[in-house]
């Protein structure tokens, strides 16, 4: 099934797709709005999957049975297993493992293998990374290039900084590990099993297991030498 080249469905095409839903409701799919609901011809959707209005399924992409997908996901080549939920998401050339939680507005691109069991939150990115069992990123996240192991959970707005201009390096992520909010992990590093990051940290060498990183500058508090008056500037 493809568009034309402005991008506008022929009516053969919508004709092929409302077959392919027909197809997937006979066995045992729900298609809560069929005309907001796109499904490729090669894609395979187990019985028992809900589908809401707004997915597109497309390429060889497979949904395992108990899953619930949508509203308003575009999924590509990624083969997603039992019992997941995604929502409001964008999914290309992805694994997420079963009882697997993404979104809402989460983007897994290429190399992303996400579960089981794991919570994927919302404005996060995930390319080239494998997240192990129980792995929690829940919100405002970039995690590229990265092995992170179970249970572990990565705070908002942690960035992997994987690229350093020439080549790209991982970040290894030990189980338990708990990284604060707006950490920088500088690649290639390792964070060891159970360690702590402290929010707002840059991480550019190795925190062995159970270790407590801090990497943040020194704060330094100086007069304003507004002297508690009122501000006298012109509102305008």
């Amino acid at each position: 099934m493809k568009a034309s080249n402005d991008g506008i469905y022929t009516e053969l095409d919508t004709a092929r797709r409302r077959q392919v839903l027909e197809t997937i409701i006979r066995s045992g799919v729900e298609v809560i709005d069929p005309d907001r609901t796109y499904v490729g011809e090669d894609v395979q959707v187990a019985p028992g999957v809900v589908l809401f209005p707004g997915t597109h399924l497309r390429g060889s992409t497979s949904i395992a049975t108990g899953c619930r997908i949508g509203p308003d996901c575009w999924i590509e080549d990624t083969s997603i297993e039992a019992g997941c939920i995604v929502r409001y998401s964008f999914i290309e050339q992805a694994r997420i493992r079963e009882r697997t939680t993404v979104g809402p507005y989460a983007h897994l691109r290429p190399g992303a293998d996400v579960g089981p069991e794991a919570r994927i939150g919302n404005f996060v990115e995930i390319k080239s990374a494998r997240l192990a069992r129980g792995v929690k990123a829940g919100h405002l996240a970039y995690i590229g290039d990265a092995d992170i192991g179970e249970d572990a959970n990565i705070g908002a707005g942690t960035i992997t900084c994987n690229y350093d201009g020439e080549s790209k390096h991982r970040t290894i992520i030990e189980k338990r590990a708990f990284i604060g909010s707006n950490a920088t992990l500088v690649a290639p590093v390792t964070i060891g099993e159970g360690a702590y990051v402290a929010a707002g940290s840059a991480i550019t060498e190795d925190v062995p297991a159970l270790g407590l990183a801090f990497g943040r500058a020194r704060q330094v508090n100086k007069e304003s030498g507004r002297g508690g008056k009122e501000d006298e500037s012109d509102d305008q």
